[in-house]
């Protein structure tokens, strides 16, 4: 009987190890599912999502590839990547790239702000495609909205590594926009410590090196902006790189605020700026 009895004992416990054994196979099998379907996202136009040090990527391929044959590939730096950026909006800009031959590509990282951990992994980004792709080694830079804290926060500590810049009523100034108490924790600061250190983190008080490196740069920015007010944003960052030195154009359509006027999304000044400063002949 007690020999039964451990048979017994010693089948369920086999049991028990196997579904254990099962389950943790399932477990693993859906974490693997998850990490494939991580990396998915939707686009405006057909590209490549993947992931890049744990964020999400994507870049979206030139129509006539053979353009930059044997040379670095020209790319436009798109920002903010967020769930629902870039949109639809963006296609007539995006398809006007790929017929120059010139790919799009961003990184999500979350709301950052242009935190350090944001420009981390947009560093992330810049590797992976300059130095494993081939891409070429100054893009040009393209700022929506809250992408100018971003790109210029990045583009700062970088500037050799910048072509152009481009924005669309871009945030230049934290103060402005989203504020101190906001933007703090994304730094890791508190709203106080922010302040004392903005002038290693605010766009507008970072543009030295920039204007060193000849960076050029364009904005189209309306005037009736009351979320991203054109004075503390555009205005202001526009006199200040001028007078390091600096070139900028700033288009300002008059009576526009912070919307999706075509205007804004396709403004062929803008395309060209991009396509021209996009170029890999010095990168």
């Amino acid at each position: 009987m007690r020999t039964r009895a451990r048979i017994h004992q010693a089948f369920h416990l086999a049991s028990a190890t196997a579904l254990l054994g099962l389950a943790g196979v399932l477990l693993k099998g859906a974490a693997c599912a998850a990490d494939t379907t991580s990396a998915q996202r939707a686009l405006p136009l057909p590209g490549e999502v993947f992931e890049v040090e744990g964020h999400t990527a994507f870049v979206i391929l030139p129509a006539a590839e053979d353009r930059y044959t044997n040379r670095p590939a020209p790319w436009v730096w798109y920002a903010p990547t967020l769930p629902n950026l870039p949109e639809v909006r963006e296609s007539w800009m995006f398809e006007r790239f790929r017929a120059a031959g010139v790919a799009v590509a961003g990184v999500d990282v979350g709301e950052s702000y242009g935190s350090p951990q944001g420009r981390a992994g947009f560093s992330a980004l810049y590797r992976e495609l300059v130095e494993r792709r081939g891409f070429s080694r100054k893009p040009c830079l393209l700022a929506r909205s809250r992408g100018g804290l971003m790109l210029y926060n990045w583009a700062a500590e970088h500037p050799e590594a910048v072509g152009g810049i481009a924005g669309i009523y871009p945030v230049c100034n934290l103060r402005s926009w989203p504020g101190l108490d906001k933007a703090c924790g994304a730094y890791g600061l508190t709203a106080a410590q922010l302040d004392e250190q903005l002038a290693q983190h605010n766009p507008i008080d970072r543009l030295a090196p920039l204007a060193r490196a000849g960076v050029p740069l364009f904005h189209v920015h309306g005037d009736a902006d009351e979320l991203v007010p054109l004075a503390d944003n555009s205005a202001v960052l526009a006199r200040r790189y001028r007078d390091l030195g600096g070139a900028m154009r700033l288009r300002i359509p008059r009576g526009q605020g912070h919307n999706v006027r075509d205007g804004f999304f396709q403004c062929q000044e803008l395309v060209e700026f991009v396509i021209a400063h996009a170029s890999p002949a010095t990168g």
